[in-house]
């Protein structure tokens, strides 16, 4: 199906891991607009504003990370106006894609991808135009999940899981840097200005107490070194930044239980930090086991995906109010994943 949607607002692209589905909501009606099969275990989305075009991951052929049935080697190109996938890229040799990242001054891509028998973890680099294959930088770990660039494009860093550290990556010279040490480590995010990194840690072991004190690591960028934790009740694993500085970090609340492959979970929390001070300035209730984070262009709506629950709770950050709860169709235990803001065409 294919409606119009209201010019101010464009769309809210979702993913739903079991689906295997990108579905699309109008982001001012919350309607449901259509829907696109993609490959199998689709994770992460990221939206390309001068080629109009979606990325999506594909991590898995079935399963989470360490608990699956082999790893998944493909990039899937979705054209966000037609909302058709027009081309699939195949990272091999590299397998098990996670984060996305686009320096768009260079036009390159950038895709973070599980260690093979003969690599450390790493990130390939693609050309945005041609999508074509052209460096890959070493993490030094197994697996890196998120990944993200300076405002700038100069630097990049990486989470990886289990490894006590950040990942620094010089993507000018296509090396590593350098390593930030962390308790193991979830989502990041860097601050419009270029000026911090934030760091979920620890990592995601989906007991009811984590093995460290959980909150989000904040990195002055320009030193390489943890400055200040934010402290949060639960162990976090999204973090993401608003255009107006606003740190956005989603909370696991875990439950008495055995669960499934990812614990027993209650509704999460989204808690907000305000820009410079990092002083808490709010929570809202959200879906169980948030993971993936975004925001509007203007940076007053918030959009948290619940795997477990399979919604994308909306929250206006300026009341700090839920404004709606969004539905994700899925097939299996995991459902809302990914998400991107898909503004509408000028």
């Amino acid at each position: 199906m294919n409606t119009t949607t209201d010019s101010r607002g464009g769309l809210l692209a979702v993913v739903s891991q079991t689906g295997p589905t990108v579905v699309f909501f109008d982001a001012v009606t919350h309607e449901k607009v259509d829907e696109l099969e993609v490959p199998a275990e689709p994770h992460e989305l990221l939206f390309d504003p001068d080629r109009r075009l979606l990325y999506c991951t594909s991590t898995y052929v079935h399963g989470y990370y360490h608990a699956h049935q082999g790893r998944a080697r493909t990039l899937t190109v979705i054209d966000a106006d037609a909302r058709k996938v027009v081309d699939t890229v195949g990272l091999g040799p590299d397998h098990g894609p996670h984060g996305l990242a686009l320096d768009r001054e260079r036009s390159r891509l950038y895709v973070s991808v599980e260690s093979t028998g003969e690599e450390t973890g790493g990130v390939v680099i693609l050309d945005a135009d041609t999508r074509r294959r052209i460096g890959r930088i070493p993490v030094h770990a197994d697996g890196p999940h998120w990944f993200a660039i300076s405002p700038d494009g100069r630097r990049g860093w990486s989470t990886n899981k289990e490894a006590g550290f950040v990942s620094v990556l010089d993507l000018e010279r296509e090396e590593f840097a350098g390593r930030v040490p962390v308790p193991g480590s979830e989502g990041l995010d860097v601050s419009p200005d270029g000026a911090y990194v934030y760091v979920a840690a620890p990592k995601g072991d989906f007991r009811p107490e984590p093995a460290a004190p959980p909150g989000v690591r904040v990195i002055e960028a320009a030193t390489g070194e943890v400055v200040r934790v934010l402290p949060t009740e639960g162990l976090v694993f999204p973090v993401h930044t608003t255009a107006g500085g606003l740190v956005l970090a989603g909370e696991l609340r875990m439950e008495q239980g055995e669960g499934g492959a990812l614990g027993s979970q209650g509704d999460g929390v989204l808690t907000v930090f305000a820009p410079g001070s990092h002083e808490v300035v709010g929570q809202v209730p959200v879906g169980k086991f948030p993971l993936t984070i975004t925001s509007s262009p203007d940076g007053r709506t918030g959009y948290v995906s619940g795997v477990m629950s399979s919604t994308v709770t909306v929250v206006d950050l300026e009341r700090m109010a839920v404004t709606a709860t969004l539905e994700v169709d899925r097939k299996g235990e995991a459902g809302a994943h990914g998400l991107a803001y898909v503004p509408a065409a000028d």
